[in-house]
């Protein structure tokens, strides 16, 4: 059993650590997209209104600790997380002390200073070297800070670092409470449905796209296990047309997974189903040709950009009889307007549907779904993309939960 935020009481006067997800694109000090402040605002705004001093902490980008150290201090800049303190602030209508820190004694004074509904953020915790590596002393240094810890932060879940994992094993063990936050509830309990299938969810069908079979090899051979179809598009799929003697020109294509593809293809016994036409050109930028091919073979000097008006109808047909979806990957480079259709046609035809659960699974297919302004139609558009996929992969079990169960 894990609790969630609601299963926590007193709350008044304690300290509570919160691990959310501030990962937000930034154009050096301007936020590109809030969208993941404003997702962690209902656990912000609970803890809160219970009295509790609100501790936030959360990553930011990428810092490569083994660069040169002005490398590393030029990252650090760039992943400063004072600008979303201030987003914060304007989102909550109050004040949010930023402590431009990870540790020492302007943080603790800070911690200590914090009064009844206070809100506090720290330095981007990838500050800290130990962070990834889950770190037993950095850790306790975090621990210490806190009474109560809350998990909210799904697209960090299946990480097992110092601020998803050792914290609260620390806590756990000293006997204090830790629980997930609403965020976090609503992803378990949205994806558990795509893993624990019940009848009444049935035709369950997966789609998948993006670039690499080698990514997704295990969501693939789970939901295999789970599935009644699975819809492959995007440049994954020309590895799997490759493998069953397909020619596919220049397409993006992993020869060292031909082998796999066609054990996988042949053991699904027609519940893969593939492209069977393609939207294809002589170059990926600046192309001067651009063909619909008449089956799934593409010219010698052509690559896939987009699955065909062939490939859409017979996908959008699967998903018309669907009563549960999981959708992770674009069809094909959507990024470009010329080869958008194929993504958009998907989008469309699981907001036509009723009575459909409906799981957009991250990463790009949620950044489609929240352009072409379908996110509303989804029954849950994940946070997490490559969460959402260890989710599936992992029956349920993510580091980042796992250690919050009592």
């Amino acid at each position: 059993m894990i609790k969630t935020i609601e299963d926590l009481k007193d709350l008044q006067g304690k300290r509570v650590l919160v691990r959310v997800d501030f990962n937000v694109p930034l154009d050096g000090d301007k936020i590109r997209d809030d969208n993941r402040i404003v997702q962690a605002l209902p656990t912000i705004k609970y803890l809160i209104k219970a009295g509790a001093r609100v501790i936030l902490f959360s990553h930011l980008g990428k810092i490569k600790h083994k660069e040169a150290p002005e490398v590393v201090e030029k990252q650090k800049a760039k992943n400063n997380l004072r600008p979303i303190a201030t987003r914060l602030g304007e989102l909550l209508a109050k004040d949010v002390t930023f402590v431009d820190a990870t540790r020492g004694e302007m943080l603790t004074a800070a911690v200590s200073a914090l009064k009844d509904g206070d809100v506090l953020l720290m330095q981007n915790t990838r500050y800290e070297k130990g962070e990834e590596k889950n770190d037993p002393e950095l850790s306790s240094v975090w621990a210490a800070l806190a009474d109560v810890y809350v998990m909210d932060a799904f697209g960090s879940a299946h990480r097992a670092h110092a601020s998803t994992y050792g914290v609260p094993e620390i806590l756990k063990k000293e006997g204090k409470e830790v629980a997930m936050g609403y965020l976090v509830e609503k992803e378990v309990k949205s994806l558990n449905r795509c893993v624990f299938v019940k009848d009444e969810d049935r035709p369950y069908i997966a789609i998948l796209g993006g670039l690499k079979v080698s990514d997704k090899i295990k969501v693939i051979e789970s939901l295999l296990h789970k599935c009644d179809k699975i819809l492959i598009g995007g440049a994954m799929a020309y590895t799997f047309l490759k493998a069953l003697g397909k020619e596919v020109g220049t397409s993006p294509c992993e020869l060292d997974q031909l082998d796999y593809a066609r054990k996988c293809y042949e053991e699904a016994r027609g519940r893969i189903v593939l492209p069977v036409d393609s939207v294809v050109t002589n170059e990926f930028e600046g192309w001067t040709e651009k063909l619909m091919t008449p089956d799934n073979n593409i010219p010698e000097g052509f690559q896939g950009m987009d699955i065909g008006l062939k490939t859409i109808e017979k996908f959008t047909g699967e998903i018309a009889h669907a009563k549960m979806i999981f959708w992770n990957g674009p069809m094909g480079v959507f990024e470009q307007t010329d080869f958008q259709h194929g993504t958009r046609a998907i989008c469309e035809a699981i907001a036509k549907l009723d009575n459909c659960f409906s799981v957009c699974g991250g990463g790009d297919s949620a950044a489609a779904v929240k352009q072409f302004g379908y996110s509303d139609k989804f029954s849950h558009v994940s946070t997490g993309g490559g969460a959402s996929l260890e989710m599936i992969e992992n029956d349920g079990k993510l580091p980042g939960i796992v250690v919050l169960e009592d």
